[in-house]
């Protein structure tokens, strides 16, 4: 049976001297499980199109077990983003993310399209900060494990939190703060911002512009939230962080 899809590699595996494992995020067959024959020689026709990062249109041809690549015809590489390690490393970690995070053959058609104007975002020099926080809650999102971000966790009201409980699911406010003494403090500006990335629409990312610290505030409550609610860890996250120090110390 012939299958053809648009979609985004997120990974590559080898599988014996000259084939692949690619792993596809599509728009409407969710993750998919491609054999590249031959994709590792050096005339491959698919060596172009296995790379992660890669969007390209795909045909597919099998059934119950082993699918394979046909063809591919390449869409966007996103060379800017494969070539620099700094953005290749907040990729590897969103793709992570998707990774463990999505089932095969689950389409996502919404997260998809995002996630493909967010790399495009990515490629373009938006804030890698403020498009992985999209990402992480849309992931959350979809695990059914989303924070509260619009009211109280606790008693629903619509008053201004002050601390993000990771054990109360979200934010609190200061009469429901006592519930959480280990919650983390909320600045204004992150009691703004947070519930905003939960519901922006992709056109207009480019126009948030977010402090050093208040970034850094952002990332503290999702990663503390993430450890908590998914049942697994990103090995990348760590690599992030490595290169994200060295980038910073010059």
């Amino acid at each position: 049976m012939l299958n053809k899809f648009e979609g985004i590699v997120l990974k590559a595996r080898d599988y014996g001297e000259s084939h692949q494992i690619v792993t596809v995020f599509t728009e409407f067959l969710g993750k998919v499980a491609l054999m590249a024959r031959g994709s590792k020689k050096t005339k491959s026709r698919f060596s172009a199109v296995t790379e992660p990062f890669t969007v390209a249109h795909f045909v597919s041809f099998g059934g119950g077990g082993i699918v394979s690549l046909s063809q591919a015809d390449l869409l966007d590489s996103h060379h800017g983003i494969r070539s620099d390690l700094l953005l290749t490393s907040y990729g590897a970690y969103w793709f992570e993310l998707i990774d463990k995070s999505l089932a095969e053959k689950e389409p996502h058609p919404a997260f998809y399209r995002l996630l493909k104007t967010l790399l495009s975002r990515l490629e373009q020099g938006t804030d890698p900060e403020i498009l992985t926080r999209v990402i992480e809650l849309r992931i959350l999102s979809l695990a059914g494990s989303a924070p509260v971000l619009d009211h109280c966790a606790h008693c629903r009201q619509d008053s201004r939190p002050v601390r993000f409980s990771v054990t109360q699911g979200g934010f609190l406010c200061e009469a429901c703060a006592h519930l959480d003494p280990r919650g983390l403090s909320v600045s204004p500006a992150v009691a703004r911002i947070l519930p905003l990335l939960g519901r922006l629409a992709p056109e207009r990312m480019g126009e948030v512009t977010v402090k050093a610290e208040t970034n850094e505030q952002l990332e503290a409550l999702l990663r503390a939230f993430m450890q908590e609610h998914l049942p697994w860890e990103c090995k990348s996250h760590a690599l992030l962080d490595s290169i994200r120090k060295t980038w910073a110390g010059g």
